[in-house]
């Protein structure tokens, strides 16, 4: 197991720093100056010039890169070029707003996708079956920009239940919860029913039926556990989508986290604040793929003995 954990935390140590590297390269080719953004197109050449050094834009960007390099080795991530702020205090400002709507759309997905895909595992070729997976179809086919704005129409303007954007009010959360959780759910629900009506055709489900196991008790019990292993991958795949922070999502609702900091950041051409969200979302990603690998080691044996 612990050759396992090594092996993992290597190949992330490498992913990570490839990370670092074609964030900052692909930051720098994008087009505007954000010398230009804080001074305006008509400032004086030599406040420019000036301004340029202050920041160290007036470098190589190889020596750029390695001074950034040097900075995040001492959890330094700059300062914000258009606030001045540090850029962590940024980040721990924006990430609990992240974290809860996170929270509050796993639960969304959980709560929709497990009913959904085991009544469909269970009621195959059924009505019931035919229903679940048409949720899913839905779900997976109408976008968050879309579902939003939908939602705010008819729950927020029109029954006057929840706010409209931000999160000072109380159940600010659930609409963008729901926005998010209702697609996560039917990509999640359909991989569920998939892998418990794989499972339903094994033996050792027979053999709970000739016990005299109630269905329920089969699937629960039984079923459920052993097609643990593919749900357990897009699961692990949603949560990262859903703690890096939708940005769609968190745009359409004013949501003041991580998702809308970037846009804010590209919108202000500031590359630090950039730079540091997006290397936080592939962080957040390559993390918990790393954590879902080892979680299946501790679930399956066989994967412990084969690596």
């Amino acid at each position: 197991m612990w050759l396992v954990i090594l092996r993992r935390l290597t190949s992330t140590a490498v992913v990570v720093l490839g990370v670092v590297v074609l964030v900052f390269l692909l930051i720098h080719l994008i087009p505007g100056d954000p010398v230009d953004v804080m001074l305006g197109e008509s400032a004086q050449t030599a406040d420019r010039e000036a301004l340029r050094v202050s920041l160290g834009l007036d470098k190589p960007v190889i020596d750029q890169l390695i001074i950034y390099i040097k900075g995040l080795i001492n959890f330094d991530l700059g300062r914000s070029l258009h606030s001045q702020q540090p850029i962590t205090a940024l980040l721990a400002e924006r990430l609990p707003a992240t974290i809860e709507l996170a929270l509050a759309a796993l639960l969304v997905t959980l709560v929709l996708a497990l009913p959904l895909g085991l009544i469909a595992a269970a009621r195959h070729n059924t009505a019931w079956d035919q229903g679940a997976m048409a949720f899913s179809l839905l779900g997976v086919s109408i976008p968050n920009f879309w579902m939003g704005p939908l939602l705010i129409l008819v729950f927020a303007l029109w029954l006057g239940w929840f706010p409209v954007s931000g999160r000072e009010e109380a159940g600010a959360v659930i609409l963008p919860a729901l926005t998010l959780g209702t697609s996560l759910s039917a990509i999640l629900a359909r991989m569920i029913r998939s892998s418990v009506l794989e499972v339903l055709g094994e033996n050792f489900v027979r053999t709970a039926y000739a016990k005299g196991l109630s269905r329920r008790q089969v699937l629960i019990r039984h079923a459920l556990p052993n097609a643990l292993l593919p749900v357990i991958t897009i699961l692990g795949l949603q949560l990262g989508t859903l703690l890096a922070g939708a940005v769609i999502t968190e745009t359409v609702f004013s949501w003041p986290g991580i998702g809308l900091l970037t846009i804010e950041a590209i919108q202000s051409r500031d590359y630090p604040v950039v730079q540091a969200c997006v290397l936080l979302i592939a962080l957040t990603y390559v993390v918990i793929n790393s954590f879902t690998d080892l979680l299946y080691a501790l679930i399956d044996p066989r994967i412990r003995v084969g690596t």
